[in-house]
């Protein structure tokens, strides 16, 4: 009975192609506009398709078949696995959302670039449920989860931990120091970093915590449209400032991070700590390392979510064992097909 009370639930999956030849066309028109220097939150890697998005969908699907729909937000792009459902039992349930359509009344700002300004708009996508996942292309599920880790009867179910806004970190201070002594000018892509971190403090100041946030991971999201909706009706000035950077900017706020920090200040949001998160990040962590974080989450059965960022950047031994990893974990859509073909003789 709880799980019908929640349902139903949507899933919103963000993605782009950044070998599209019409997105690098966008994006390079752009960069031309602002002086022709490509700045860090514009590097390819941000926009690089590596097929990530075909686990994030078959996990949703296989993992989560409770989800009513799921919005893939693209511009004018149409991602292959999309084509591939067509003639499946799933045709009905993914349905494809543009800019233009979420941007709607502000299309000066288009085209961007800026997920942070596109999560800006996401709670109005059309016939969104009021409960609703949110997820990055390279997100995926690796178990099965239920409606109740995400939400509960009166508000969202959250994961992470609290963090003080002040950063104690020896070297954080060092850089700090040292940026006072080095031109801006000569140290360009330092002083540029968009860092999560800090999106995630400005979101929290912004629902009213001044000492404190809390730290999400890299996992679906759950959010509720009347929450961020509210919000904005009460902020029109911040909504319409955080949609219209192209590129992320560091004074931006992230809209799931807000969502969030909203449900947690009006005391509408559970921690529950029982799923644990895996992220694999090749330019930021060892071949040794990556290959111990993906046994030990064979073994740990609290695992379910996933994250793979930068896949594009592992040498190739190390690139093709996180694939078939991811594989074996999730799957393919044509694996799921002939489950679904022999589930139905049965």
């Amino acid at each position: 009975m709880l799980t019908e009370n929640l349902l139903p639930i949507d899933a919103v999956v963000t993605w782009v192609d950044g070998q599209d030849p019409k997105h690098m066309e966008k994006l390079n028109a752009y960069i031309s506009e602002i002086g022709g220097r490509r700045p860090v939150t514009a590097d390819p890697t941000r926009f690089h398709n590596d097929g990530e998005i075909n686990y994030c969908i078959v996990s949703l699907l296989k993992f989560a078949p409770w989800l009513r729909y799921i919005h893939i937000v693209t511009d004018e792009q149409t991602p292959d696995i999309v084509n591939q459902l067509k003639d499946t039992p799933w045709k009905d349930k993914i349905k494809l959302v543009d800019h233009k359509t979420i941007f709607a009344g502000y299309e000066e700002v288009l085209p961007t670039f800026n997920i942070r300004s596109i999560m800006t708009v996401l709670w109005r996508i059309p016939d969104l449920s009021e409960n609703f996942l949110f997820l990055n292309d390279d997100f995926a599920l690796i178990q099965p989860v239920k409606p109740e880790n995400f939400f509960h009867a009166n508000g969202v179910v959250l994961r992470g931990q609290w963090r003080s806004m002040q950063d104690k970190r020896w070297v954080t201070k060092i850089r700090k120091l040292w940026f006072r002594y080095i031109p801006k000018t000569q140290n360009q892509k330092l002083h540029e970093r968009a860092k999560h971190r800090d999106a995630q403090i400005n979101s929290a100041r912004l629902a009213g915590f001044s000492n404190k946030y809390f730290w999400l991971r890299h996992e679906p999201h759950p959010w509720r449209i009347s929450t961020v909706k509210a919000f904005f009706e009460k902020h029109p000035e911040l909504f319409e400032a955080n949609l219209r950077p192209k590129l992320r900017e560091p004074n931006q706020f992230i809209c799931e991070s807000l969502a969030a920090f909203l449900e947690l200040q009006a005391g509408t949001a559970l921690i529950d700590q029982t799923l644990a998160a895996l992220k694999i990040d090749p330019p930021d962590q060892s071949e040794k390392e990556l290959r111990q974080m993906i046994d030990r989450a064979n073994h740990d059965k609290s695992c379910s979510f996933v994250c793979v960022q930068s896949l594009e950047k592992a040498d190739p031994k190390l690139h093709q064992h996180i694939v078939d990893w991811l594989k074996g974990r999730i799957g393919s859509l044509e694996d799921l097909l002939k489950s679904s073909a022999i589930h139905s003789h049965v």
